[in-house]
């Protein structure tokens, strides 16, 4: 019965190391601008930028809480304890690896607008623009003007 009511913890600790470490994951938008209304201007700048998608500690500690949770699962008495320490350890180096890799390449369109404010727009997609261009702004993206 000691053994099943363990086993039960181990399941539910390991399930919502998961539900954490998955929430701890975000890619960024597809389009992302502050401003709530169309606006006209002209692109001074494009630059490409890979953005991190996942916290690096919430990788190694996801990881680890993993690879200690399997470890234990090897072996009995002090081979279970030195199993599940080695778990541990590896599990948060190949966690904070994977948190690491674990990017997206982004293009931020720095916009002079008319009013002689700046804005910087980023987008996970590549701009069909050049410096100099005319453009609008609005939430849905950026439109070149002809």
């Amino acid at each position: 019965m000691t053994q099943v009511s363990a086993w039960r913890r181990c399941t539910a600790a390991f399930a919502a190391i998961a539900t954490l470490a998955l929430g701890a994951c975000s890619t960024p938008p597809a389009f992302q601008v502050s401003e709530p209304s169309a606006r006209v201007g002209t692109v001074e700048s494009i630059t490409q930028d890979a953005v991190q998608n996942m916290n690096t500690t919430a990788g190694t500690i996801g990881g680890a809480l993993i690879g200690g949770g399997l470890g234990s699962l090897i072996g009995g008495g002090t081979g279970q304890v030195v199993a599940s320490v080695v778990g541990a350890t590896g599990g948060a180096y190949l966690g904070n690896q994977a948190a690491q890799r674990s990017q997206t390449l982004v293009w931020r369109i720095a916009v002079r607008y008319d009013d002689g404010s700046v804005a910087s727009i980023q987008q996970t997609s590549a701009p069909n623009l050049r410096i100099g261009d005319r453009v609008r702004v609005t939430q849905n993206g950026i439109e070149l003007l002809r």
